[in-house]
C-alpha cells in the first residue's frame, strides 16, 4: 500500500503547491502522464493549468474543455465519479473524438476534484499500454487522494483571497531529475556507445535532439552541433513527415517502444528504433535495405512523402473535424475554430464574417485584434475590400506581408493591424456564404501545403457554419415560441417578491413543456403553479400551453379542485405524455400557503432565519392518467419573510447524481442567499443548476417571497 499522506509541506506559492501536488499523484499512481484542469468560479470552460509527462504542444487540443463536452474528464466532473478507460478499444467505443485524435495506447484515468459541494476541476492520468486494464486499489487510493489534496489546496488558497486560476497556456513540469554520471561512468558510458553498431541518438520529452554520436550523425549526414536543440523534423527536411512525428507522439504518449523506416536521399534506407521513459527518449539508428526485400527481415513502413508537412497542424485539424460534428451554434462554431486553427497555425486573430443581405457582417472574431474587421462590419459586397471580394469570387488571397495587402487594396486601412493575413472564402455546394480571416502579428510565407490545409479547414467550417446557420434560426423560432407560451412577465403583487427563470434543454428543439405562472386573485390572495410536460418538442410544447391555460381558468378555486379539472381535461384529451403539476394557493393577508401535487417535486420552503426545508406534500398522481384522481391539500404557515422555491427536476438531475443530495444542495445555496432578492436569488440558483447538471432536460423556476403589505 502507497503512503498517501500529504504530498507538500505548507510552504511556497500556490502554484508551487499545485504543482507539487501534480507531481506527488504522479508519482504516487505511476502515471506517465498527467493533466491538472481547473474550472474557475462561474465558467463552463475546464483549462488545462499544470501537466507533466508530455511537451504543451501535445496537449494543445485539449488546453479547453467546455464542461458538457463528451471528452472523460467534462464526464468525470460532470458526473463527479471517476472515469476509468482500460485501453484503445474502450476508448474508442465510449469516446469515439478523443480516440480519433489520440490513436495511441494508452489507459486513462479521470478524477473530479471538489471541495465540499463545489466543483474545482479534474485530473487526467495516462498509463502506458501496457498497465492492466483495470486500477489496483491502491492507485485508486492513491488517485482519490490526490484529488482531495489537490482540492484543498486550491479551496485555502480561495479562503486566503489568493485563488489560483489558470494561466494563457498551461504550466509544463520539468522532466525527472536524473543523477548525473561520474566521470569514470560518464567515460564508460561513452566508449559503450560508441561501440553500439548503428548511430545512437537521445530526444527530450518534446523531441529535441539532446545527444548524437558520430555514427548517428554520419547516418543522418549532418554535423552533430548543427541538428543539437532541433526537431529532427524541422532541422532534417526528409525527416519533415507526419509519420515521423506520429512515431515519436506514440513513443511519448503511450511509451511504447516504436521503430520505422525512412529514405534518406537519394537511396540510404535508415530504421530508427525509438525507446522512451519519463525524461526521454533513446534512439538506435541503423542502415537498412528497401523494406519489403528478402534481405530485410522486420520491414517497417516506408515513409517518402515528398510533400513537406506538419503533424502538429493536421492532429489540430482532425480534433477540428471532429469537434465540428458536435457544434451546433454559430459561436460554437467560431470558439471551436479559435482554440484549434490559433495554436496550431500561429495565427493572432480569427474573424468570420457572413453575408446578410447584400453586406458583410462579422459573427465573431478571436485573438489580438478580434476588431480588426469591424470597420468592415455592414459594409455592401460592392465595396473594394478584401472579406467581400474572397465571398463574391470565391477565391482566397493570400497575404505574406502588410505590403502586399496594401500593394493589393490600399484603402483597407489595416496598418498596424495585421503584418500577414489570409481571406478565405467559405464555400458550400458551390455557394459562399461568408470570409474567414486569418491574420498574424509578422510576416508570414505561405507554402503550397499551408495554403492548401488552410483552404481545406474553410471549407470545414463553412459547412459546420451553414448547419450552425439552420440551428440558429430553429432556435431563435422556438425560443420566440416558448416565450409566448409562458407569461410575459409576472404580475406586481402587493407583498410578494417575485421572479422566475426558465432554460431550454441543450438537446432537442430547445423548447419543452416545462411552465410557471403566478396569478393574482384578489388584493390578499394570489396562485402559484408550475408544472413539467414529458418531452422537449413542440407537442411538449402545445400540451404545456394548454396545462397552463386550464389552470390559469381554475384559479381561484382550492389547489385539489384546480389540480382535478385539469386532470379531467388532459385525460379527455389523451395526449399520451405524463405531466406533472404544482398549485398553490397564497393567503397573505392569514400568511399561509395551501399547496396541492400532481407527481411534481416538492418546493423548498426557507423561513425568515434562513432555515430551509423540503415540503413534505401527501403525493397525487400525474395528470391525464385517471380522471377520477384525487389531489390531497397541504396547509403551511407563511410568515413574513418566508420564500418558497418552485422548480422542475431539471434544476436538481443529472446522471449519477443522487436526487436527495441535489436537493439538499439546492436547499442550502437558497438559504445562503438570505439578503439577496429574489431575482439575484433566481441567477444564483439558475448558475448552480448550468454547473450540477447534464442540461439535458429543460429548467423553470419560480421564487415568491413573502414581504408583507408594506413590502
Amino acid at each position: 500500500m502507497r503512503d498517501h499522506a500529504a504530498p507538500v509541506a505548507a510552504t511556497g506559492s500556490g502554484t508551487e503547491l499545485l504543482d507539487s501536488a501534480v507531481a506527488h499523484v504522479a508519482r504516487e499512481t505511476g502515471a506517465s502522464v498527467a493533466m491538472l484542469y481547473l474550472l474557475p468560479r462561474n465558467d463552463t470552460t475546464l483549462h488545462l493549468t499544470v501537466l507533466s509527462g508530455v511537451p504543451g504542444q501535445l496537449a494543445g487540443p485539449w488546453t479547453k474543455v467546455p464542461r458538457f463536452s463528451p471528452v472523460p474528464v467534462a464526464d468525470a466532473v460532470r458526473l463527479r465519479c471517476l472515469i476509468w478507460l482500460g485501453g484503445q478499444e474502450e476508448l474508442a467505443r465510449r469516446y469515439p473524438r478523443t480516440a480519433l485524435v489520440l490513436p495511441y495506447r494508452f489507459t486513462l484515468g479521470a478524477a473530479p476534484i471538489r471541495t465540499g459541494a463545489t466543483d474545482r476541476g479534474g485530473l487526467v492520468l495516462l498509463w502506458p499500454g501496457s498497465h492492466a486494464p483495470q486500477l489496483s486499489p491502491e492507485e485508486r487510493g492513491a488517485v482519490i487522494a490526490g484529488c482531495h489534496d489537490i482540492g484543498m489546496l486550491l479551496q485555502q488558497a480561495e479562503s486566503a483571497g489568493t485563488p489560483i486560476l489558470p494561466g494563457p497556456q498551461p504550466r509544463v513540469l520539468p522532466t525527472p531529475e536524473q543523477t548525473a554520471p561520474g566521470p569514470a561512468e560518464a567515460l564508460a558510458v561513452a566508449e559503450f556507445v560508441q561501440r553500439l553498431p548503428g548511430g545512437s541518438c537521445a530526444l527530450a520529452i518534446d523531441g529535441s535532439v539532446t545527444f548524437l554520436n558520430g555514427a548517428a550523425a554520419a547516418l543522418l549526414g549532418v554535423r552533430a552541433e548543427d541538428v543539437l536543440g532541433t526537431l529532427p523534423w524541422e532541422s532534417l527536411p526528409w525527416l519533415d513527415n507526419p509519420a515521423v512525428e506520429d512515431h515519436y507522439r506514440a513513443a511519448v504518449i503511450g511509451r511504447r517502444q516504436t521503430s520505422f523506416a525512412v529514405l534518406r536521399p537519394p537511396d540510404q534506407w535508415l530504421t530508427f528504433h525509438l525507446f522512451p521513459d519519463d525524461t526521454g527518449i533513446s534512439v538506435r539508428i541503423v542502415p537498412t535495405s528497401e523494406p519489403g526485400t528478402p534481405d530485410d527481415p522486420a520491414p517497417a513502413p516506408p515513409m517518402t512523402s515528398a510533400v513537406p508537412s506538419r503533424a502538429t497542424p493536421l492532429y489540430h485539424l482532425m480534433h477540428l473535424a471532429a469537434s465540428l460534428t458536435e457544434a451546433v451554434a454559430t459561436r460554437d462554431v467560431i470558439e471551436l475554430a479559435g482554440d484549434q486553427l490559433m495554436p496550431a497555425f500561429r495565427i493572432q486573430t480569427l474573424v468570420v464574417m457572413t453575408s446578410v443581405e447584400g453586406r458583410l457582417r462579422v459573427e465573431g472574431a478571436r485573438g489580438t485584434h478580434p476588431g480588426l474587421m469591424d470597420r468592415f462590419d455592414g459594409a455592401p459586397l460592392t465595396s473594394g475590400t478584401p472579406a467581400a471580394h474572397v465571398l463574391t469570387t470565391g477565391s482566397p488571397d493570400f497575404y505574406a506581408s502588410f505590403e502586399e495587402l496594401e500593394r493589393a487594396y490600399p484603402s483597407a486601412g489595416l496598418r498596424n493591424a495585421v503584418a500577414a493575413c489570409v481571406f478565405l472564402p467559405l464555400i458550400v455546394s458551390g455557394r459562399p456564404i461568408g470570409s474567414l480571416v486569418l491574420a498574424y502579428d509578422r510576416p508570414h510565407p505561405f507554402g503550397t501545403e499551408e495554403r492548401a490545409l488552410l483552404t481545406s479547414i474553410a471549407g470545414l467550417l463553412a459547412q459546420a457554419l451553414d448547419r450552425a446557420g439552420l440551428y440558429d434560426a430553429k432556435d431563435r423560432l422556438a425560443h420566440s415560441l416558448q416565450a409566448h407560451l409562458l407569461p410575459q412577465t409576472l404580475p406586481d403583487i402587493a407583498g410578494l417578491d417575485v421572479a422566475a427563470r426558465y432554460l431550454p434543454s441543450t438537446r432537442g428543439m430547445g423548447i419543452g413543456g416545462d411552465f410557471y405562472d403566478l396569478i393574482r386573485l384578489d388584493e390578499t390572495t394570489a396562485a402559484a403553479a408550475i408544472g413539467d410536460v414529458q418531452g422537449h418538442n413542440e407537442n411538449a410544447a402545445a400540451l404545456m400551453g394548454q396545462v397552463r391555460t386550464a389552470v390559469h381558468a381554475s384559479a381561484g378555486a382550492p389547489p385539489d379542485e384546480v389540480l382535478a379539472r385539469t386532470n379531467r381535461l388532459l385525460t379527455d384529451l389523451d395526449p399520451g405524455l405524463f405531466t406533472s403539476c404544482l398549485y398553490i394557493h397564497l393567503d397573505l393577508a392569514g400568511q399561509r400557503a395551501v399547496l396541492a401535487t400532481a407527481g411534481h417535486p416538492a418546493p423548498l420552503l426557507r423561513q425568515p432565519d434562513g432555515q430551509t426545508d423540503v415540503l413534505d406534500l401527501p403525493p397525487g398522481l400525474l395528470l391525464g392518467i385517471d380522471p377520477a384522481a384525487r389531489y390531497p391539500t397541504a396547509e403551511v404557515p407563511l410568515p413574513l419573510g418566508a420564500a418558497l422555491a418552485l422548480f422542475t427536476d431539471g434544476l436538481v438531475e443529472a446522471p449519477g447524481v443522487d436526487i436527495d443530495e441535489a436537493v439538499a444542495d439546492l436547499a442550502e445555496h437558497f438559504a445562503l442567499a438570505l439578503e439577496q432578492d429574489m431575482d439575484s436569488v433566481a441567477e444564483t440558483l439558475v448558475r448552480y443548476a448550468k454547473g450540477a447538471t447534464s442540461g439535458s432536460d429543460d429548467i423553470a423556476l419560480l421564487l415568491i417571497n413573502a414581504l408583507g403589505t408594506e413590502g
